[in-house]
């Protein structure tokens, strides 16, 4: 099951004149951090355009439940006209103790074409084997994806409840909507339900069928 909408936010952005850890410092008490612009529009492909981003108006773009799959209308101020077009948030980075977003990387997009996007796993239910003490493993918390912007899901949800000890979901079972296709492999497993650390424990302590007895240990 997916849940779906478009959503669109505004931010304008400023070409960078400068690089190196002094300006990047330099904007960073303003408000503001380097990032870079690329990828394609309607009208062709978009060379890497450095640019300066205002944290709190990026902050303010993005949908709090698309996140980094809000569609943006994204402006480019610079010496000459505005450069308008349409964007992802397709990375950024934290500042490792500060948790401050440090760089932003804007993927300019054509509305009309496939992107690739990471759309979060939402996990709902009760597995049946959990009445015999089953726990829940998840191995993914999001698919990777190929869809035009606005077929991107908000999330997708993978109900765990027919699950019996040792039942795996795999992304293949995963139902996707209309124009939507995984990226990520088919074959990989998504969530288990696995057998109760017990047992697990039990069964590593157990001597093997006809295995010798440790030393010292009576016959």
């Amino acid at each position: 099951m997916a849940a779906s909408t478009e959503s669109i936010g505004k931010l304008t952005v400023s070409l960078r004149n400068q690089s190196g850890k002094g300006a990047a410092i330099k904007l960073r008490q303003q408000g503001k951090v380097p990032g870079v612009c690329y990828g394609a529009s309607p009208g062709g492909r978009i060379e890497p355009l450095p640019i300066v981003v205002d944290v709190k108006a990026l902050r303010a773009a993005l949908d709090p439940v698309r996140k980094q799959n809000t569609v943006i209308d994204l402006t480019i101020e610079g010496d000459s006209n505005p450069v308008k077009l349409h964007a992802l948030v397709k990375e950024y980075q934290v500042h490792p103790i500060r948790r401050d977003i440090t760089h932003v990387d804007l993927l300019a997009i054509d509305p009309n074409k496939e992107v690739r996007a990471e759309v979060p796993l939402e996990f709902t239910g009760k597995p049946a084997g959990a009445i015999n003490g089953g726990q829940i493993r998840i191995v993914l918390r999001s698919l990777e994806v190929r869809a035009k912007p606005s077929d991107i899901p908000v999330k997708l949800t993978v109900d765990v409840s027919p699950l019996e000890i040792g039942d795996v979901v795999h992304v293949s079972s995963i139902a996707l909507p209309d124009g939507v296709a995984a990226v990520t492999g088919r074959d990989l497993a998504v969530v288990t339900c696995a057998a109760p650390e017990e047992e697990k424990i039990e069964a590593a302590a157990a001597p093997a069928e006809g295995a010798a007895p440790a030393a010292g240990a009576a016959p």
